[in-house]
């Protein structure tokens, strides 16, 4: 099967202001792609897509929450207007919420669902007839790590990404004959400002919040750049499924072979402590 060809292609990218999907935009700038940016950080924003702009090169950006229904269908149509066709739709935006369960309010556990799922869905569901007019798609939904395996600390990510990962897998079987292929990303800990922006529990104490947020900011090592090679890399390639990194692959590995024990594994290994199970 030949390579997805990224030059003269139209890309999507949300949460492109910063980290992996800003990096992704460069990447795909590299080999030859127009880039219809989006982010809620309008300013950020901003800079990026003119560092970009070059003879040739059609590149836009858009102020956008992806939790707003009605401004993600505007969006699709701004890109159909300004670019008049998508290939590639990248749905990176993403946050990140500590706390165990007890302490995360269903206020908090709702607002990253809605961002780091339904966003996801609302894009899919906004872009698809681009998509679906193109002589070839592709649909590139970013999962987690957390979207492989389940850790304490992590019911709403987890949840979300897991979600992801389902909604992605699904998709893809729907739309097997059409020119749209799915791709679902898992990337370990790629070094971006997702510790930092991180909302917190309410109930979590202060010793909690920064215990958290250190242990989170040591697994944050793959530059960004390193990991949208990896993306475009499967992407190009017509992958299914990408692992960005090696905790990626490793725990993905863990988790097939003991599903049902692979974290008890994991905490043994890095000396935590764990309570009764069931």
């Amino acid at each position: 099967m030949s390579r997805f060809v990224f030059e003269g292609r139209t890309a999507v990218i949300t949460g492109a202001a910063s980290g992996i999907g800003e990096a992704l935009a460069e990447a795909l700038a590299a080999r030859g792609a127009h880039l219809a940016l989006a982010d809620i950080n309008a300013a950020r924003m901003a800079e990026v897509a003119q560092r970009l702009e070059a003879p040739g090169r059609r590149v836009t950006a858009t102020a956008l929450d992806v939790t707003d229904r009605a401004a993600v269908n505007e969006f699709a149509e701004e890109v159909r207007r300004q670019h008049g066709a998508a290939h590639l739709v990248f749905n990176n935006a993403g946050v990140a919420l500590g706390g165990t369960f007890d302490q995360v309010s269903a206020d908090d556990f709702d607002w990253l669902m809605k961002i780091n799922f339904h966003g996801v869905v609302d894009m899919t569901r906004a872009f698809l007839p681009l998509l679906r007019e193109a002589d070839e798609a592709r649909l590139v939904n970013i999962s987690s790590l957390f979207g492989l395996v389940a850790p304490p600390g992590q019911t709403a990510y987890s949840a979300a990404k897991f979600a992801v990962r389902g909604f992605s897998a699904a998709l893809r079987h729907e739309l097997l004959g059409t020119p749209i292929g799915v791709t679902t990303v898992h990337p370990g800990g790629v070094n971006t400002r997702i510790a930092e922006d991180a909302r917190m529990a309410d109930a979590a104490t202060p010793e909690q919040i920064e215990a958290g947020q250190a242990r989170l900011k040591r697994m944050l090592v793959m530059p960004p750049p390193e990991a949208a090679r990896i993306i475009l890399r499967g992407v190009e390639r017509r992958k299914t499924r990408v692992l960005v990194g090696r905790d990626a692959h490793t725990m993905a590995v863990l988790e097939r072979l003991w599903p049902a024990r692979y974290w008890s594994l994991v905490s043994r290994a890095l000396g935590v402590k764990l309570g009764a199970t069931h």
